[in-house]
């Protein structure tokens, strides 16, 4: 799955900018930034060491995450050295929320998702050639220290007046919850993170969404402290819509990256129902394509929206990048077939499944009266309605038009399923057993 993660993705920089800074800012990646003019130039130079920290939180990385992903794939394919950083111990603290405490996992649940973390890291980074990536874990350092000695080394290059001033802890002070000191320390473990990575690896830069911010000045304020020293950092965007709603949700829930919590088939269709006013951002931020080629879908989404080319290549990019390309494909052929473009028949069983479990959807018996599976499906609101819709010839089953209101279901269709259609646009999913 790993080659397949990176089978869309370039070989080089795109021509059109001699430096992968300007690149990171015309794709609008960079919200927050240290010195802009040394950054620029330390990645116009020689190759650097750069790292971005994940924290096992949950099982799986989410849309948020994968800007992180393709940022270090860019700086990878810039000739620059990745550390994917997953976070064995930050992970059993969690980053301070604006509104309350975080439940804390046990160490069990933590180090499972350190694994799963560490594997989703690893398909959008290479491992081999002379900018090879590195996986690391921030347990490797911090288990050994005692809490004297974290005290001692670390603890006193901060001040608490510095740190009360980071938004996530002012903003948790100011709440009814307030904040512990757990929490509190979390933006000094960060800091020991960067202090560690340049220790080992000449570490020079983090990269980080902006809302680790002061996260991310943690360990550069650390740097220069300890080491007198300066280092870099810099924060990309919060992505969001302009309508205003969040980005990276479908019906209220998070878009994972991992297939078992939101399959390829969902994936691609939240991409595939990106807003015109969105899509050019969405190629920018979540794709390898050229300024040139965003270009000109920038010019069919202004000249013939309603081909809606863009979306279609940004949803393909986007899930073969995460799923993989024969994935991909299968999913494609299943989005087209279920809208009448297709062959139902010539489906991948387990593509097509998973597809219909996104629609209203039933579980019967094979044999199940059609009529009754109407109304089971939410298609239609009674019986009578569903003899009506048969009646005027509004209802069919695989592509095929239901004439007669005594029809039965059978689960024909690869992987033991039908599609049952009511009107042009409206669909539902029947699993059917023997």
């Amino acid at each position: 799955m790993s080659e397949q993660a990176l089978t869309t993705a370039p070989v080089a920089l795109d021509p059109a900018f001699e430096n992968v800074w300007d690149e990171l800012v015309w794709r609008g990646l960079v919200h927050v930034s240290t010195d802009e003019e040394a950054l620029r130039a330390a990645l116009g130079g020689d190759p650097i060491t750069y790292y971005c920290g994940f924290d096992p939180t949950a099982a799986s990385l989410h849309l948020g995450h994968l800007v992180q992903l393709l940022t270090l794939r860019r700086l990878q394919l810039a000739g620059h050295k990745p550390l994917g950083l997953v976070g064995g111990s930050t992970g059993l603290i969690g980053d301070p929320r604006p509104t309350a405490e975080r439940t804390l996992n046990s160490r069990e649940t933590v180090a499972e998702w350190v694994d799963r973390l560490r594997g989703q890291i690893e398909r959008y980074l290479s491992f081999e050639g002379e900018n090879a990536a590195r996986m690391v874990n921030n347990l490797d350092w911090t288990a050994p220290l005692s809490a004297i000695d974290f005290l001692r080394e670390i603890g006193k290059h901060y001040r608490v007046g510095t740190m009360l001033k980071k938004d996530a802890v002012a903003a948790r002070l100011n709440s009814d919850a307030g904040i512990s000191y757990t929490e509190f320390s979390y933006q000094i473990l960060q800091g020991l993170d960067f202090l560690e990575l340049y220790r080992q690896y000449g570490c020079t830069l983090q990269t980080g969404g902006s809302d680790q911010w002061g996260n991310l000045t943690s360990g550069t304020d650390l740097i220069h402290r300890v080491e007198g020293t300066s280092v870099h950092a810099f924060g990309t965007p919060l992505i969001t819509n302009s309508d205003g709603t969040k980005f990276g949700k479908s019906e209220g829930n998070a878009i994972w990256i991992d297939a078992e919590l939101t399959s390829a088939y969902a994936f691609y269709q939240f991409w595939l129902s990106t807003a015109d006013a969105d899509v050019a951002d969405r190629l920018k931020v979540f794709t390898f394509l050229s300024k040139a080629e965003i270009a000109e879908y920038e010019r069919l989404v202004a000249d013939e929206p309603f081909r809606r080319a863009a979306q279609k290549r940004l949803a393909f990019e986007v899930t073969a990048t995460v799923h993989g390309v024969d994935a991909t494909a299968k999913v494609v052929a299943a989005s087209d077939a279920l809208f009448g473009q297709g062959d139902l028949t010539t489906l991948d069983a387990d593509t097509l499944r998973s597809a219909l479990r996104e629609l209203p959807h039933t579980t019967v018996s094979v044999g199940a009266a059609v009529v009754q599976v109407l109304v089971d499906t939410g298609l239609v609101g009674s019986l009578s309605e569903a003899r009506r819709a048969i009646g005027q010839g509004g209802v069919s089953i695989n592509g095929v038009k239901v004439d007669d209101e005594s029809a039965v279901v059978v689960g024909d269709l690869p992987g033991g399923v039908a599609v049952l259609r009511r009107g042009k646009k409206t669909l539902a999913g029947v699993f059917v057993e023997d």
